[in-house]
């Protein structure tokens, strides 16, 4: 099972001719959200994406956007449940990321 991260907000993008099947980016996907079909990399569970930009980081072609450190979604969450490490800082008014 998947455990996903929120669903339709994820800021991941692969743009399809642009990829050469190179494979680095399921590679180094932590959550396996990419995955070879063919020649090309495909998203197969995009609400899946943490946003940790290892993919595009490590696309030498840039076929693939995403807007890496998003943790905004995760520092609410960890705000709400108390932790102080979160890596945003949150307007615990608005519930929103004041840093992004």
């Amino acid at each position: 099972m998947t455990l996903l991260y929120l669903r339709d907000v994820t800021t991941l993008r692969l743009h399809e001719e642009a990829c050469t099947g190179c494979k680095v980016c399921t590679l180094v996907c932590p959550r396996d959200v990419l995955k070879m079909e063919g020649k090309k990399a495909r998203i197969i569970e995009k609400d899946a994406c943490i946003e940790c930009g290892a993919c595009a980081l490590n696309c030498a072609f840039d076929a693939i956007t995403v807007k890496a450190g998003v943790g905004c979604a995760n520092a609410i969450i960890n705000s709400k449940l108390g932790r102080k490490n979160a890596c945003c800082v949150i307007d615990d008014d608005r519930d929103v990321c004041t840093s992004c």
